[in-house]
């Protein structure tokens, strides 16, 4: 392949896989807890550095650049805004922290959506129907057929008559530490998952937080990616016509 069709490919490959990222992010744009994506894009060495039969810097032609890709995808663990939701089990954490849940197959994992809900046996679960935990790792739940309220307070602290459960609410060591699992659950990747001291805890009931996306930024980072994917593409489509010249006329000689 000509090098600089090498190197157009690669470029449209990583933003094609860069617009791949925005899209998902623009579709969650009102989901909760949502955490928006960033991919991140990096230089590549070129085709013979890469096969080890050369190395870089070494200031000769396989010196040259190979292009870019997408090195990783990172996530934006910047908080959302707070919506007012006036539904008593939707709870919010302003501030750091994450709700600790755990799945039917006693899988746990964190999240920053609270749109719970409380299921017939008085369990309070998530919309996908994961447990949220309390503080000693067991289900937080009321009595259904008590005729008491019941609130949550700003610690997390769920009360109703005398009966009182502390939510689960950790923070871990590093945020590098968590892996997006999906149903806007992250997995912690080491076990170093502290709990948050409740006189340090804000967590809102009432309350949403909403999708860290912003739709106007988004839409300018999909247009500019845009613009660099059909650069790219035509860049292709240039250098392939010109190949295809220059291979008719050296037929016609």
């Amino acid at each position: 392949m000509p090098y600089g069709l090498y190197i157009s490919a690669a470029g449209a490959e990583a933003q094609s896989e860069r617009l791949q990222v925005i899209s998902n992010n623009l579709a969650n744009v009102s989901t909760a807890g949502f955490k928006r994506e960033i991919a991140v894009l990096q230089a590549k060495h070129s085709e013979a550095v890469n096969q080890n039969l050369d190395y870089p810097g070494n200031r000769g032609v396989n010196d040259l650049g190979g292009g870019v890709f997408v090195s990783e995808t990172v996530t934006d663990h910047g908080a959302g805004p707070l919506n007012n939701t006036g539904v008593p089990s939707d709870l919010a954490i302003q501030g750091e922290g994450f709700f600790r849940v755990r799945d039917n197959q006693d899988n746990e994992f964190l999240t920053r959506a609270g749109n719970f809900n409380f299921d017939r046996n008085g369990l309070l679960r998530t919309q996908s129907g994961h447990l949220v935990l309390s503080e000693s790792g067991g289900p937080v739940a009321i009595n259904p057929d008590s005729t008491e309220p019941w609130s949550f307070n700003t610690a997390g602290m769920l009360q109703q008559g005398d009966a009182q459960t502390p939510l689960a609410v950790v923070q871990p060591q590093s945020l590098g530490d968590l892996v997006k699992v999906g149903d806007n659950l992250f997995s912690p990747l080491a076990d170093n998952l502290t709990s948050i001291p409740f006189v340090q805890r804000n967590v809102r009931q009432g309350y949403l937080e909403m999708s860290s996306v912003k739709p106007a930024a988004e839409l300018m980072e999909m247009m500019t990616t845009s613009r660099a994917y059909e650069a790219n593409v035509n860049l292709i489509r240039n250098q392939d016509e010109l190949t295809g010249q220059l291979l008719n006329r050296v037929l016609r000689s």
